[in-house]
This record gives C-alpha cells, structure tokens and sequence, in this order.
C-alpha cells in the first residue's frame, strides 16, 4: 500500500510538459532552464558552424562568379544550369545588390561571423545574453532578408539561383535553433504554452516550413518547367 502511495504522490507532482510558470510553482525552473540553455547551446554552436560553412562557401562562390560577371559581361556563370536555375540571370538583377554591395559579399560577413561564435562556443567560450541578443537580430535580419530574395526570385524575377537557394537552406535552421535556445535562456518557454510548443515541436516547424518553400517553388515553375520533366 506504500508503494502505491508513493507512487501517486509522484504522479501527482510530476510536471506536465505544458506546464508554465504558473502551473507549477515549487518546479526548480531556474535549474530546468539552464540544463536546457547549455544543451540547446551545444546544439546552436554545431548549427552555426555547419551551416555557416555551408552558406560561406556558397556565398565565396557566388562572389567568385560575380567579380568574373562585372570583368566580362559575357562570363556565363559555372551554377548557371538551364532557363530555370540559373546565377547569372539572377545576379544581375537590382535585387542582387539591395543594399549596395553584392549580396554574396554581404553574405561572406555574415556567414562568417556564424563560423565564429560556432567554433568559439565548441571551444568553450560563453557569451553575455547581450551578445545572445546581437546574435538574435542578426539572424531575425537573415531570415527576413532571405525570404523577401525568395518572394523576389519567384514573383519578380522568375528564376532561381542554385547557389543562393543553398543558403536560403542553411539561414532558416540557423534562425530557429538560435531562437530556440534563446527562448529557452531567457525563459520565455515556460511562459507561454505557444512558444513552448514552437521550441518542443522545433523540428515540426522547420519541416513544414522548408516543405512550404519547396510547395511554392513547384506550384510557381510547375507549367514552365517541372511539368516538363515527367
């Protein structure tokens, strides 16, 4: 009879997942936190290496292509593929330069600070929350960024640049990883069941979001190109 008592103590004091602050106020919160911040952080400081690899050298190349284009305008681009995929059409488009430099080169910075703060956080390195906070609006302003070039390669221009949809590939799980493990260090997860759901549910969301993008790119093309194909 003991046992079964203790064991209904513990259900009955057993956390729900969906538990917020309120929910449950005698819950270590502080310390659940912080395991979740060093474990989300280990996962961040991966991601932004990885990926900020990947989207360095997609962005070098892109800028090697560039440099070759503004020397001879009749330079064809080694990612231009067919009418579809194709860099140079893209690149020579206002859009390529928004901001005044390239994109690529802007990218090239970018990117490599990502590398930077992966390869110091797998080294050991901690940062303040302020420095969390930079690293957050810098890649909010990625992601924005990247979507407003993926509505503009669709709807405007109507080609697609290999090379930059590679890091369209890499800024959206950079921009929700790093959200997530900042939701989570500044215990904002426990606040609301919403973004607690968002940060458990971080794989779902990347997986429809990515599978959207896909969705729109075949529903665009699709008479003038993916139609062709079967």
């Amino acid at each position: 009879m003991t046992d079964v008592a203790d064991s209904s103590m513990v259900d009955e004091t057993e956390p729900d997942s969906h538990a917020t602050v309120g929910d449950w106020p005698g819950l270590d919160l502080a310390a659940l936190r912080a395991q979740a911040e060093a474990s989300w952080t280990r996962i961040v400081a991966w991601v932004l290496t990885i990926g900020g690899a990947i989207g360095l050298v997609a962005a070098s190349d892109l800028s090697v292509e560039k440099v070759e284009m503004l020397k001879d305008p009749t330079y064809s681009p080694s990612c231009n593929f067919n009418s579809l995929f194709s860099c140079g059409s893209v690149m020579q488009t206002t859009q390529a330069s928004v901001f005044g430099p390239p994109n690529p080169f802007i990218g090239i910075a970018g990117f490599a600070v990502f590398v930077t703060v992966g390869v110091g956080l797998l080294a050991g390195a901690r940062f303040a929350p302020w420095f969390w906070a930079g690293l957050q609006v810098g890649a909010t302003f990625a992601m924005v960024f990247v979507h407003w070039l993926i509505f503009q390669s669709l709807y405007e221009i109507g080609k697609l640049c290999p090379w930059c949809m590679v890091v369209w590939s890499v800024t959206i799980p950079t921009f929700l990883f790093v959200t997530v493990r900042n939701l989570h260090a500044f215990g904002l997860v426990e606040r609301s069941r919403a973004v607690g759901f968002v940060a458990r549910n971080h794989g779902l969301v990347l997986m429809v979001w990515v599978l959207t993008i896909v969705a729109l790119i075949v529903i665009r093309f699709w008479d003038e190109y993916f139609s062709t194909l079967y």
